[in-house]
């Protein structure tokens, strides 16, 4: 079955003489799998197709609609797995040799071609989403009985680009010309691994400077001091901006006119090179907290000053963006929506290994190795 219509090839079929195995030459030569009836292009098109659709039933309708072979979604699905089976095996690959001190400086040789060293710097952002799973009690009946029948479960996802990668559109608005994007399911180290890896492809040891932007997530930062402690951290100035607001609210309550006048001019002196004014302010409204507060504006105000306590050596917002980086992770939060759109839809209940195929090959496609699944196909097989 190709693209173009169902065709058939006589080609020569014969025995192994050492190992007595069967097998046609010619089909390994094309890439095919023993008993593949779809040819290597029109598998690619299907899971590509798969990829950048909706569903695997959205899929199928695109197909149908090229005029070739009838394909329904169970058999994209299972294409889907298998090349999605070998995306993941070529990131755990990447993993491997970026943990083995030869192969890694095989790596970072090939990435200083294509990265003049000292000429560009890295940014590197880093979120949470979740997403729906089959539960332990997956289609357990009746339905009215409780049980555990949906797990939600985060995916950690990163972003690696060049901060000369940034560019606006005619109207202004914010753009990335190009960025990798790195997924993980499972506890922060594993994204660790991955994410290191990926920066040593995309010119980690060749950047001038490296920086970290992500929100106050701990993982995200016991990630960074681990894999990147040489990186500026920036700490996502909008995330910051709403734990400001929350202390406004805590202080005056309901009087909006306050609670705009003490917030703006905070946000006006983090935002602009007076970080350090800005946290002996809130330091100081913290011990002189008006005894009328009640106990819950109180634990407020408390934890938005630690917060920033915690985070301190990550609000210089005026000197980063002096030096190229974006003071928030808008495109980070893109990331994680444009991924979502694809796996978290109305209907959608995914097993574990389903959803990392999917993903695997989704990331691929977009971080330009689609091409690399493809190749060695037979012997991953």
């Amino acid at each position: 079955m190709t693209h173009a219509g169902e065709v058939t090839i006589e080609v020569p079929y014969g025995q192994d003489r050492q190992t007595g195995e069967w097998f046609s030459p010619v089909r390994i030569a094309w890439g095919l799998r023993p008993h593949q009836r779809l040819s290597p292009e029109l598998e690619q098109r299907l899971c590509l197709t798969a990829a950048a659709t909706f569903s695997y039933e959205r899929a199928a309708e695109v197909v149908a609609c090229w005029g070739g072979p009838p394909v329904d979604d169970s058999r994209i699905h299972r294409h889907v797995q298998k090349a999605g089976e070998r995306a993941r095996e070529e990131e755990k690959r990447r993993e491997r040799e970026a943990q083995i001190p030869a192969l890694r400086e095989e790596t970072v040789r090939q990435a200083g071609k294509e990265h003049p060293r000292g000429s560009f710097s890295l940014i590197i952002m880093m979120d949470g989403w979740m997403a729906r799973e089959r539960g332990t009690d997956w289609g357990l009946k009746p339905p009215e009985k409780k049980a555990g029948r949906v797990a939600w479960r985060e995916m950690k996802t990163a972003i690696i680009m060049r901060v000369e990668d940034r560019a606006e559109t005619a109207s202004g608005r914010p753009m990335v010309i190009g960025k990798a994007i790195v997924a993980h399911q499972g506890e922060w180290d594993g994204l660790a691994k991955k994410l290191y890896a990926e920066a040593l492809r995309r010119g980690l040891m060749q950047a001038k400077e490296v920086f970290v932007v992500a929100d106050g997530g701990g993982w995200i930062w016991n990630l960074k001091e681990e894999r990147f402690a040489h990186a500026t951290g920036v700490l996502d100035f909008y995330h910051a901006s709403e734990h400001v607001w929350d202390m406004g609210r805590a202080l005056y309550g309901q009087d909006g006119g306050k609670t705009d006048k003490w917030v703006i001019r905070l946000l006006r002196q983090l935002r602009h090179g007076a970080e350090k004014k800005a946290l002996k302010r809130m330091e100081a409204t913290k011990r002189n907290i008006p005894a009328s507060l009640e106990e819950e504006a109180r634990k407020t105000i408390g934890r938005t000053v630690n917060y920033f306590h915690t985070h301190s050596d990550r609000l210089h917002y005026a000197d980063v963006e002096e030096r190229g980086c974006p003071v928030g992770s808008g495109a980070m939060e893109s990331t994680c929506a444009q991924l979502q759109s694809r796996l978290k839809r109305t209907g959608q209940f995914w097993t574990e290994e389903g959803k990392a195929n999917l993903l695997s090959l989704e990331l691929a496609r977009r971080n330009g190795d689609w091409s690399r699944v493809w190749e060695n196909k037979v012997a991953l097989n």
